[in-house]
C-alpha cells in the first residue's frame, strides 16, 4: 500500500525549507532518475528525443539530455521559448555542452525515428486546455514508434486527472517524489502506462507526509485461507443471496461466494431456481445467516421484504437496483454495510442523498471529488465505486485499486465481485477489509486469465479466484 497525494508542491517546499535542499537539487535528482531508467533499459547510441516545455517540467528534460549526452544520440525538442529560471539555466548548460536542440519535429528523420521519446512538456501543473499547436505536437508524438516515457505526468492530463483534448500515451510514467491522484483517474489509465516513483534528494519515506489516500497492490490481499483444522461448514459463515427478477445475477454471486470460502450459501427466492447442488435455496432469510448480498438483478418488486432484510442487524453488500430506490437511505452510516455502485448507480445515490445531482460524465471527470463528498457525509459506510481504477472509501480514507482490467467489462463480473465481498463478510471480515481483499482478488483473477481478454466470463473470474 502506497501513499497518494493530490498535490506535491507542499512536499517539495518542505524539502527546501526543512532539509535545506534546493529547487535545483530536486531537479537534478528527477533527471537522474530518468537517466537511470534509460541506462538500465537501452544500450549506448540509441536515439533519444526529449520534448521539453517552457517551465520546470521542461527543465527536468533538458537536465536529462545533459546527463545522457555523449552516451546516447540525444536531441531536445523545445517547441516554446523557455520561461522559468531553472529552464533557462538548464537550457544554457545543455547549449554550452553541445546538445542538439531543435524547435520542430520535421528536422528528424521519419525513416529512423527516435528509439525513445521522453515527454517533459507540462507535468502535473496543467490547469488549462491545450492549444492547437500542443495538440498537434502530442498527436504526432503518439503516432511515432519508440519507447515513450512521461516525466511526472503524461502531458495533457490536467490537475483533476482529465484529458480534455489529447494526451501523451506513455509506456511508463516516472513520477517525481510521490504518487498523485491525477494519475489514477479512469481516463488516465490509457495514458500513464506503468508508473514508478523517483526519489528527490531524500528517501521517499522522508519526502512523504500524512495522507488519506492510498494505492493498493497485490500484497494487500488477505485471502480467507483456512488455518484451523478443527472446523466445520458453520465455522466459515452462512451467506444469504437475494435473487430477484434477473435470477442469473444472484446465482453468479452465490457461486462466487461459495468459491471464496463461505461455508454455507443460500439463495433467497420466491420461486425455485436452478442452482448447483451445493447452493441451498429458500424463501425466508435464515436466522443463522451471517451476511446478506442484495440488489443484483433484483428489480423493483418485493419492497416490503427488501426493507425487512435491510433492517436486519447483519453484514450486507448492497448492489445494483437498490441504488435507484430510496430504501438505500436506511442503511447509510450503518456498520458492516458495503455499497458497490457503478458510475450511473452512484450518480443516483448522490441524488437520493441530496449530495449532488450530476451526470455520469461529470462524475467520471471528478471521481475523487464525489467519492470524498460521500465519504465525509457517510464515513461509516464502505463504498466501492467501480471503474478502471476502483475507489474504496471508509472513515474518510480512500483506497485506489489500480489492478482493474478491461477483460472485466462483461455482464455478470460485477455480480462476482458482490459475491466475493459477501463471502468475506460472512466469514467475519470487517466491511473495509472484505472490500479491499475481494476487489483485489476480482482484478487479479482477470489479470491472470490466460486467454484473450474479450473472452472472459463470470465463471472464469470465479475459477481464477480459486488459484490465487
Amino acid at each position: 500500500m502506497q501513499k497518494v497525494f493530490d498535490d506535491v508542491h507542499a512536499l517539495d517546499k518542505r524539502c527546501v525549507d526543512k532539509f535545506g535542499l534546493s529547487e535545483e537539487l530536486l531537479m537534478e535528482h528527477a533527471a537522474a532518475s530518468m537517466m537511470q531508467y534509460i541506462r538500465g533499459k537501452f544500450s549506448n547510441n540509441e536515439k533519444i528525443l526529449i520534448v521539453c516545455g517552457a517551465g520546470n517540467n521542461g527543465a527536468d528534460g533538458i537536465a536529462l539530455a545533459r546527463l545522457l549526452y555523449s552516451q546516447y544520440d540525444v536531441s531536445i525538442l523545445v517547441p516554446y521559448h523557455v520561461k522559468s529560471a531553472m529552464a533557462k539555466l538548464q537550457y544554457k548548460r545543455a547549449n554550452l555542452l553541445g546538445v542538439n536542440i531543435i524547435d520542430t519535429l520535421s528536422v528528424l528523420s521519419l525513416e529512423h525515428g527516435p528509439d525513445v521519446i521522453v515527454d517533459c512538456l507540462f507535468g502535473s501543473g496543467l490547469n488549462r486546455d491545450l492549444d492547437d499547436e500542443s495538440q498537434r505536437l502530442l498527436t504526432r508524438l503518439n503516432s511515432r514508434c519508440g519507447h515513450k516515457i512521461a516525466c511526472d505526468i503524461p502531458s495533457g492530463i490536467n490537475k483533476q486527472g482529465q484529458v480534455t483534448t489529447v494526451g501523451f500515451c506513455a509506456d511508463i510514467t516516472i513520477t517525481m517524489g510521490a504518487l498523485k491522484t491525477q494519475l489514477y483517474s479512469d481516463v488516465a489509465k490509457d495514458y500513464t502506462g506503468n508508473i514508478i516513483v523517483s526519489d528527490l534528494g531524500v528517501h521517499r519515506s522522508i519526502y512523504e507526509t500524512a495522507t488519506n489516500t492510498f494505492l493498493l497492490d497485490s500484497a494487500d490481499i488477505k485471502l480467507p485461507l483456512r488455518i484451523k483444522q478443527n472446523s466445520h461448514k458453520g465455522s466459515f459463515g452462512h451467506l444469504s443471496v437475494i435473487v430477484g427478477n434477473k435470477t442469473g445475477a444472484g446465482i453468479i454471486a452465490a457461486e462466487a461466494a461459495f468459491a471464496f470460502g463461505a461455508g454455507l450459501v443460500t439463495v433467497i427466492t420466491e420461486q425455485e431456481v436452478n442452482v448447483p447442488y451445493h447452493i441451498m435455496q429458500t424463501s425466508i432469510l435464515p436466522e443463522n445467516c451471517t451476511a446478506v448480498a442484495i440488489g443484483m438483478g433484483l428489480g423493483h418488486d418485493r419492497k416490503a421484504q427488501v426493507k425487512q432484510i435491510l433492517n436486519r442487524d447483519i453484514a450486507k453488500v448492497v448492489d445494483a437496483d437498490l441504488f435507484h430506490n430510496d430504501v438505500i437511505l436506511t442503511v447509510l452510516n450503518s456498520e458492516n454495510v458495503v455499497l458497490t455502485p457503478h458510475p450511473k448507480e452512484f450518480c443516483s445515490l448522490l441524488k437520493r442523498t441530496k449530495l449532488a445531482e450530476i451526470t455520469v460524465v461529470e462524475l467520471q471527470n471528478n471521481r475523487f471529488k464525489y467519492v470524498r463528498l460521500f465519504a465525509v457525509n457517510y464515513p461509516q459506510t464502505v463504498l466501492l465505486l467501480k471503474g478502471a481504477n476502483s475507489l474504496i472509501t471508509y472513515n474518510n480514507i480512500i483506497y485506489i485499486n489500480p489492478l482493474g482490467s478491461n477483460a472485466l467489462s462483461k455482464g455478470g463480473t460485477g455480480d462476482v465481485l458482490t459475491g466475493l465481498i459477501a463471502a468475506l463478510l460472512a466469514q467475519g471480515y470487517s466491511a473495509v477489509n472484505a472490500t479491499i481483499t475481494a476487489s483485489l482478488a476480482h482484478c487479479m483473477s482477470a489479470t491472470n486469465y490466460p486467454k484473450n481478454n474479450y473472452s472472459l466470463t463470470p465463471m472464469d473470474v470465479i475459477e481464477g479466484v480459486k488459484v490465487l
